[in-house]
C-alpha cells in the first residue's frame, strides 16, 4: 500500500483561518494591518490586567523616532517608514542586498470609552515597542460589595 499526500493549497490555510474565527476577542486587535513590501508584519503580543492593556510589537534594529502611534476614536495605530539610502562607496559595488528596510502599519479597534486616552504611553527598548493603555476608572473590575444583614 502506498501512501500519497494530497497537495490543496485550501487545506493548508484552513487551521489558521478556523483559528482566526474562533479566536474572536472583545477587542478587534486584527482590524487594519500592511506592510508596504512583500515582508512579514511585525509580531504582536497583547496583555490585559486589571487596570491596563499593554501591547508589545517587535521590531528589532528600529528608533523610537521611525515610528508613529496615534489614537483617533478607538483606533490605536502604530506605523513606521524607515528609508533606506543605497549609498555605494566609489570603488564598491554590491552584489548582493538583503537588508530589508520596510513601512509597515497596524490598527487595533478598541471599543468606546475603555482606554484613557490622555494616560496610553509608548516606550521602545531592546527592540521591541511597548504600549499601555490605561482602562478608564469605571471599566476596570470592582471588588465584590458585602452585603451586611440585618
Amino acid at each position: 500500500m502506498t501512501l500519497a499526500r494530497i497537495s490543496n493549497p485550501w487545506m493548508s490555510h484552513l487551521p489558521s483561518m478556523l483559528d482566526r474565527f474562533f479566536e474572536g476577542d472583545l477587542m478587534d486587535w486584527n482590524s487594519s494591518n500592511f506592510s508596504d513590501t512583500n515582508t512579514t508584519l511585525p509580531a504582536v503580543n497583547i496583555k490585559e490586567d486589571n487596570d491596563q492593556f499593554m501591547i508589545e510589537v517587535a521590531v528589532p534594529g528600529m528608533k523610537k523616532d521611525d515610528f508613529k502611534v496615534d489614537f483617533d476614536n478607538g483606533r490605536l495605530t502604530i506605523s513606521s517608514e524607515k528609508q533606506h539610502e543605497d549609498v555605494e562607496k566609489e570603488g564598491e559595488k554590491v552584489t548582493r542586498r538583503e537588508f530589508s528596510y520596510q513601512s509597515f502599519q497596524r490598527s487595533f479597534t478598541i471599543p468606546e470609552n475603555m482606554v484613557d486616552a490622555e494616560k496610553i504611553s509608548a516606550k521602545y527598548e531592546n527592540g521591541i515597542l511597548h504600549l499601555k493603555l490605561p482602562k478608564r476608572e469605571e471599566i476596570k473590575p470592582k471588588p465584590a460589595k458585602q452585603i451586611a444583614i440585618s
